[in-house]
């Protein structure tokens, strides 16, 4: 189930909305595969059929077990957006934490050696407030989800310094001394170009 679109704020977008690896399903996934098989087995050589029984019941059990792990699966996301980190999970009760990029103080990823070869692994996000460390996990290519969060924690960086000088800018110089800021700072990357466009039809609009 994709992040709802209602739990955004204005102007935040998602950017990564993610479940757990895989390897998430791999114990009940086993435990399945091998009550199917010796099901099969029992059947093929005509067991008693009270054995049969007891396998169709044991597998049956693992069936179940393996329909919990993917709800569990299907109700559990991380989500990247442009704003902040949102940490959701619980198929009944549910539960869930969200971290402001601004407070994000490092993310740090930690892979055993079989979670290097599946490409997957633990997140840890450390941060200021409560809940100062978070670990994610199993989390899908981890290395670049961080990679990404790091951009994200830039950019919003940047915009905010961007409105920081906007504000000062509108304080001090005339619109035609505004644009041209606007217009340098578009060009090296600091506003978008949605962001140019935004604020010069609001400067244009007050002279």
């Amino acid at each position: 189930m994709a992040f709802p679109r209602r739990l955004l704020d204005d102007g935040e977008d998602v950017v990564l909305d993610l479940r757990p690896h895989w390897s998430f399903f791999a114990p009940p996934a086993l435990a399945l595969a091998l009550a199917l098989a010796v099901l099969v087995a029992l059947a093929a050589v005509d067991a008693p059929e009270l054995v049969q029984v007891v396998a169709a019941a044991l597998t049956l059990v693992a069936l179940l077990r393996f329909a919990v792990r993917y709800a569990r699966w299907a109700t559990t996301s991380l989500v990247v957006t442009t704003d902040r980190l949102v940490h959701r999970r619980g198929v009944v009760a549910k539960e869930g934490i969200e971290i402001p990029l601004e407070r994000v103080h490092s993310v740090l990823v930690r892979q055993r050696l079989l979670e290097r070869v599946l490409g997957c692994g633990d997140l840890v996000v450390e941060s200021g407030g409560e809940g100062g460390r978070q670990s994610f996990s199993p989390i899908p290519r981890p290395s670049r989800v961080q990679a990404e969060i790091h951009r994200q924690i830039e950019e919003a960086r940047d915009r905010s310094t961007g409105s920081r000088i906007g504000a000062r800018a509108g304080r001090d110089l005339s619109v035609v001394e505004q644009l041209e800021r606007l217009d340098e700072l578009c060009r090296r990357g600091v506003v978008t170009r949605s962001e140019f466009e935004a604020t010069k039809a609001l400067l244009l609009q007050r002279r």
